[in-house]
């Protein structure tokens, strides 16, 4: 099909788990490499699951390259019908960030078709990305992380941009480094397109739960299997059926977003893990009661759906919990500015307005169902372990609730 303007891809900044790298294509969309295994899940995705999952857009071709310094950069080549898919959410048919990524692109390539998109008037084209989402992210001055026991470079040093999470930047020097080692330039690799689901949040606040009691695929090799299994044994996934994998919450009182990586919610007790949970609900002046009802409703109304999904098994997935950590004026307590960060504890906010919450499962590359592709095992009946993390889930938010 049609070629389209080649896309510079960059860390996605709101990547707070995991470990293969999550890179941003536009406003909306992120995309990460092809797994057969989870593609073949979005493409027969279950109606009743579709509300809980990212929408798929599809795929696009990436390529290796090397910038002016000689440092690897991943370039997507979208096609005519890729371009369609990812815009059909899209509001702005070319988004301000992505004119940006063109002139970076053809800066770095000096390509006559682009040479007209770098004469754009510099003044309008910085005013416009000054005002795009990302910009803003970028660019804002009170935005930054409190990194607490997150991953320092070989060199022991902080990550170099504060603005992003470190987590992000930490996979995607990971992945590039992985892929130049092993690829040249020239090669293609396929990458999965899908929703941004934190593209609507300003402030965006995200747990990333690592759900259910077994974390191995079908395919692992026996010291893969064993490395899995000991992992969960010496964490929550085990006794509660769900670890933490990651974490940011915007913290009101310092204009910081504190954050906790996978290493952290490894160590966790069943009592950690509360605590945690407590502390993502906390905005350093009070606790979002606010938004428990509507995420309990909401992973009430998952538990609902998995509990009818007979076959899958959703082996090493992980379920997003989202919240905005800006707050209506309405649903804000007195701050109180005096007091240092991070705060032992929360007063409680008692707006009774619901704020905007989502819960997302994601990452697929290890589930397995009846009728798929790559897999041979079939299992029958719902995934207990994945609903033993839910229940569990439900349980200590229901305390949290309560005051417990």
């Amino acid at each position: 099909s049609e070629s389209r303007p080649a896309v510079l891809l960059e860390p996605f900044v709101h990547q707070v788990g995991g470990h293969m790298s999550m890179m941003k294509y536009d406003e909306h969309t992120v995309c990460k490499p092809l797994v057969s295994q989870e593609l073949s899940f979005y493409e027969s995705l279950p109606l009743a699951m579709r509300q809980f999952t990212p929408q798929y857009k599809g795929i696009v071709s990436v390529h290796l390259k090397k910038d002016s310094l000689g440092n690897p950069t991943l370039i997507a080549s979208p096609s005519l019908q890729t371009e369609t898919c990812t815009r059909l959410d899209n509001t702005i048919s070319d988004s301000s960030v992505t004119i940006w990524h063109k002139c970076k692109w053809a800066a770095s390539t000096g390509t006559t078709s682009e040479h007209t998109l770098v004469k754009r008037s510099h003044t309008q084209l910085t005013k416009t990305f000054k005002d795009s989402c990302l910009g803003k992210m970028l660019l804002r001055t009170d935005l930054q992380y409190h990194t607490d026991s997150l991953l320092e470079d070989a060199k022991r040093n902080q990550p170099e941009r504060n603005s992003y999470n470190p987590w992000g930047l930490h996979c995607h020097r990971q992945h590039l480094n992985r892929m130049s080692s092993k690829h040249n330039e020239n090669k293609l690799h396929q990458f999965l397109l899908l929703e941004n689901v934190v593209s609507k949040y300003n402030y965006p606040c995200i747990l990333d739960l690592k759900m259910g009691t077994r974390q191995h695929g079908d395919d692992a090799s026996e010291e893969k299997k064993a490395r899995h299994i000991k992992k969960c044994e010496q964490s929550t996934s085990a006794s509660l059926g769900v670890r933490i994998c990651g974490m940011q919450v915007y913290q009101a009182d310092t204009g910081h977003f504190l954050c906790k990586d996978k290493y952290y919610g490894r160590k966790l007790s069943p009592e950690g893990f509360r605590q945690t949970l407590h502390q993502f609900l906390c905005n350093g002046n009070h606790l979002r009661t606010d938004l428990l009802e509507p995420i309990i409703l909401r992973l009430k109304a998952l538990l609902s759906v998995i509990r009818k999904q007979s076959s899958y098994r959703f082996y090493s997935s992980s379920l997003l919990i989202i919240y905005d950590g800006q707050e209506h004026k309405e649903n804000t307590a007195p701050l109180d500015n005096h007091l240092p960060f991070p705060k032992p504890n929360c007063t409680t906010s008692h707006s009774t307005n619901h704020s905007r919450v989502d819960v997302r499962m994601i990452d697929f590359a290890h589930t397995t169902f009846k009728g798929s592709k790559c897999n041979h095992t079939t299992y029958d009946g719902p995934d207990h372990g994945y609903i033993f993390g839910l229940e569990n889930l439900i349980k200590i938010l229901q305390n949290i609730s309560e005051g417990k």
